[in-house]
């Protein structure tokens, strides 16, 4: 895994700047964004679906409490959202890539992998997440060299900062952490 110690940015390939530069700024417009959302009683997350061009194909929050639904991830969701929009289950033709405000949970990994997404681009990694917020992020091992086996690009941390204090905001004004009790 490569990283970039000035930012503290990782890939699972040698980092280019211009894919940076892209994903810092949609990142950034996704956390702000977010706010509002919060607001509203979704989950602190959002994920962007865009095209090699720099379309927006679709977004999406989270809505797992105000929806009742543990599967409505903001990238489960953003997913469908672009599966229904381009009329199929297999995205890998039309070249994505999903942004994420924090790194994705192993249900959303599977459901990444699967759509034939080409990359992923997210801020807070799993590990602060849970430390902040006290969601279960799941068992991710190694999960960056097997997304690079299947030829998928993973940049992550970036924008760190920014999302680490929206998902401290989040728990300080008492929204829901959830998570099933064990």
């Amino acid at each position: 895994m490569k990283t970039n110690n000035k930012i503290s940015v990782i890939a699972n390939e040698k980092i280019d700047n211009r894919k940076l530069i892209r994903a810092s700024k949609i990142i950034l417009d996704l956390q702000q964004e977010l706010k509002k959302y919060i607001n509203k009683g979704h989950g602190p997350f959002l994920a962007a679906i865009y095209d090699s061009k720099g379309n927006l194909v679709a977004k999406a929050t989270n809505n797992v409490v105000n929806k009742s639904c543990s599967n409505n991830h903001a990238e489960m969701n953003v997913i469908k959202l672009a599966e229904q929009k381009l009329g199929t289950y297999d995205l890998s033709s039309y070249n994505l890539s999903i942004y994420v405000t924090s790194e994705p949970c192993m249900m959303c990994l599977g459901g990444i992998m699967w759509s034939g997404i080409k990359a992923i681009y997210y801020g807070v990694p799993s590990n602060r997440v849970t430390k902040i917020t006290g969601f279960d992020e799941g068992f991710k091992q190694n999960w960056h060299k097997e997304f690079k086996k299947r030829g998928i690009t993973v940049y992550g941390q970036i924008e760190q900062d920014a999302g680490e204090k929206i998902l401290k905001d989040y728990v300080a004004q008492g929204h829901t952490i959830y998570k099933p009790k064990r």
